[in-house]
């Protein structure tokens, strides 16, 4: 097969990442609505520890929590819509490059990010919240899988 055809094929099956990466960024979107959610709504049910290290409602309340007036909580739903949309069947199959190219440059933006409330949480607010951790997790992850397959499918040029 030529290079050209290559490419096309494996844009025609898409193989086990793209599915995985609409699944990561389904799960980041459900965590991301409820801490949305919990956010808007001073919600107490974070199902998290209010005291010692693990605490989300002080991790959630925090002045981290917000950057330039916007929720963080509401910035990761923004971005997991984003990667949604991003990861659906359609947009790993264009030929066009700018799905793979957005893909890249959302999961990089999140992933500083996340390194960012981090080192909020451990240097700053002193305490982790256990649903903020299953987010950056889950970023790492969708990291993780969009490098993978692009190193295994360089995208059309």
């Amino acid at each position: 097969m030529t290079g050209t055809a290559e490419r096309s094929s494996s844009r025609t099956s898409l193989g086990v990442i793209p599915w995985a990466t609409l699944a990561v960024s389904v799960a980041g979107l459900a965590v991301a609505a409820y801490l949305t959610y919990e956010h808007f709504t001073a919600g107490t049910t974070l199902a998290c520890p209010n005291t010692g290290v693990v605490n989300c409602a002080k991790v959630t309340s925090s002045q981290y929590s917000k950057v330039f007036g916007i929720p963080v909580a509401l910035l990761g739903l923004a971005f997991f819509v984003g990667m949604t949309a991003l990861s659906v069947p359609p947009m790993w199959r264009t030929s066009s490059p700018w799905p793979s190219r957005l893909r890249l440059i959302g999961v990089v933006t999140g992933v500083v990010f996340v390194c960012y409330l981090i080192w909020a949480e451990l240097f700053q607010i002193n305490a982790i919240c256990l649903w903020c951790t299953v987010v950056h997790a889950l970023t790492l992850v969708l990291f993780g899988l969009v490098i993978i397959r692009l190193a295994l499918v360089p995208p059309a040029t």
